[in-house]
């Protein structure tokens, strides 16, 4: 069992910067590729971002190529995600999630085995 928990969200200004991180439990964090989704209320969870197990690829969805970075520090058992030039549209809660298969699609969430409670991003205009 992995237990995933985010921290960092908040308030910001729209063009304003937060850095999310999620810390695992246990000593497998490693194997997992990682993925950030995100759900604002009333809309279906949204992929945002992932990274392989070593850190060497990423994926990003469209919308926030170029102002997100996610990456890893296996030695902590953390993934991050660096988020610059908010916009109001990225207000949602962000969720952390550990996917074990090395097969299937990072992007899917149907993929991911293990969740965290999620930390709100508010992004006021």
């Amino acid at each position: 069992q992995v237990q995933l928990v985010e921290s960092g969200g908040g308030l910001v200004q729209a063009g304003g910067s937060l850095r999310l991180s999620c810390a695992a439990s246990g000593r497998t964090f490693r194997t997992y590729t990682m993925g950030w989704f995100r759900q604002a209320p009333g809309k279906e969870r949204e992929f945002v971002a992932a990274i392989s197990r070593s850190g060497d690829v990423t994926y990003y969805t469209d919308s926030v190529k170029g102002r997100f970075t996610i990456s890893r520090d296996n030695a902590k058992n953390t993934v991050y995600l660096q988020m610059n030039s908010l916009k109001p549209e990225d207000t949602a809660s962000y969720l952390c999630a550990a996917k074990t298969w090395v097969e299937g699609s990072p992007r899917r969430y149907e993929e991911y085995n293990y969740w965290g409670q999620g930390t709100q991003v508010t992004v006021s205009s």
